[in-house]
């Protein structure tokens, strides 16, 4: 299979100097964007107009309103910074697809050289925004920032990038994934990195197994259309699953540029073998198909757990257990490597299973854990397992819309996903894609069907997060 385009060369440029979201009107900008723009001009980091590119036929008064409106809901209203907010705020408003919506935008956004162009649409309209701003001469010196889902499979994806590699060179795209600017995410990065105890026994000679959970307590919450479009392996797998074992299973950088970072990420993926219907376990908790927008006899997965295997020197036959799923017991984001036992077994009650171990709970709260043993006091040479336990409290942290908003705005691309990457991880769920195994059933508030334990076999099983650990 060839390799994907690139894209032009070209470094980042200086900041940007207006920010344009398209889908101004639209449930993220309402839930996620403005709170993290009153956000950013609260620390001082946002003082360049604020375009809204809207189609519901709004004026900038109620542009304004509606700022308002979601900042009350989402508990974060600020009357000083919102009112600095709103001195930045613009509003174009107008079809996608009309060539005068952009003229108003070039309009609107003056003699501003530098725009910061955010799609926060769907991605069938990706292309005729980007052709747009290509016709009114919005694209030169600008970046643009897409969402996931970067296509649908690898054709697809690969499609979309080479259309807007017609308009931007890749220096200039910033894919935004909200998960990688979580604060565990980067903690999990940093942990691995600025420790020098870990990379010793980072590898096949000390690991037996790694195992990443991403546990959902709720169900399709009414998106069940949506979700019939894409189910768990796009929805979670293709994008933070497989951004969080790449972080965990990268080598070290040589620099600590963004652009080293993304080389390890992507060479990490590069690696990992394509997966078979043998490695993979699918399923659908029971009253799924009873979802307002679900068909009848649907075969879309709300669970799958998979088995990957990474080709290269340090993980040479290291299983990765990856496993997501909705209306599971709880909801829980954790990480766990299974150190292999002592080489020899002086006690007889220390079985492979209980082993060292490392733990990184991602969320609901942040914990780092190293499992060791104890001895019990008594005549008996018998222990149990502790956690050494390190919490993390962080009392000003921001929410990832406003840290990734924040770096693309100064033009820091560490956050954002390379294409690479992206092609590697479509390359890497493509078998899996549509209805590869069967679809087993689970009971709500369960942690998935028990088909999933084979994958485990001759392992240990299926580490699943207490309720009181999850809460």
């Amino acid at each position: 299979m060839s390799r994907p385009p690139q894209g032009l060369p070209g470094p980042p440029g200086p900041a940007a100097d207006a920010f344009v979201f398209f889908g101004a009107t639209g449930d993220l900008a309402f839930n996620k964007i403005f709170p993290a723009l009153q956000a950013l001009v609260r620390r001082g980091r946002l003082e360049v107009p604020v375009i809204g590119v809207g189609r519901s036929g709004w004026n900038l008064e109620q542009f304004r309103e509606r700022a308002r409106q979601s900042l009350a809901a989402h508990g974060s209203f600020d009357a000083s910074a919102f009112d600095r907010l709103a001195a930045l705020l613009r509003y174009v408003d107008g079809d996608y697809r009309d060539e005068a919506t952009f003229a108003r935008l070039r309009q609107a956004l003056g003699d501003a050289k530098r725009p910061l162009h955010y799609l926060a649409i769907p991605p069938s309209m990706f292309v005729p925004v980007a052709r747009g701003l290509h016709r009114c001469e919005c694209t030169r010196d600008a970046r643009l920032i897409v969402e996931k889902p970067f296509g649908r499979d690898l054709a697809s994806a690969r499609e979309l990038n080479a259309t807007l590699l017609e308009f931007f060179p890749e220096s200039a795209i910033y894919r935004i994934d909200h998960f990688l600017g979580k604060e565990a995410i980067q903690n999990l990065l940093y942990f691995r990195f600025a420790n020098a105890f870990l990379e010793p026994i980072w590898n096949r000679n000390h690991v037996a197994s790694v195992e990443i959970t991403l546990a959902e307590h709720a169900g399709v919450q009414g998106r069940g259309r949506f979700y019939e479009e894409v189910g768990a392996l796009r929805d979670v797998v293709q994008n933070h699953l497989l951004q969080v074992l790449a972080l965990l299973a990268m080598d070290a950088p040589v620099a600590g540029d963004a652009d080293s970072l993304r080389d390890e990420k992507a060479r990490l993926l590069r690696a990992i073998r394509p997966p078979t219907a043998a490695d993979v376990v699918r399923g659908q908790y029971l009253g799924y198909r009873a979802e307002a927008g679900v068909a009848p006899d649907s075969q879309v997965e709300t669970y799958v757990a998979l088995r990957l295997s990474i080709d290269s020197w340090r993980w040479a036959g290291v299983p990765f257990f990856l496993r997501a799923g909705k209306r599971m017991a709880v909801s829980a984001n954790e990480v766990r490597v299974q150190l292999k036992p002592p080489p020899q077994r002086i006690f007889d009650e220390i079985g492979s299973c209980e082993a060292n171990d490392f733990r990184f709970r991602l969320s609901p709260d942040v914990r780092i854990s190293a499992g060791a043993r104890h001895k019990l006091p008594g005549e008996a040479m018998v222990g149990e397992k502790v956690d050494l336990l390190v919490r993390p409290r962080w009392s000003d942290e921001m929410s990832p819309y406003e840290r990734l908003l924040g770096d693309a705005l100064r033009g820091e691309t560490a956050l954002f996903t390379r294409y690479d990457a992206v092609d590697e991880s479509w390359r890497i769920v493509e078998p899996l894609l549509g209805n590869c195994a069967p679809i087993h059933d689970y009971a709500p508030g369960s942690w998935g069907p028990r088909e999933a334990d084979r994958l485990l076999a001759g392992i240990c099983a299926w580490h699943d997060p207490l309720p009181e650990e999850a809460a």
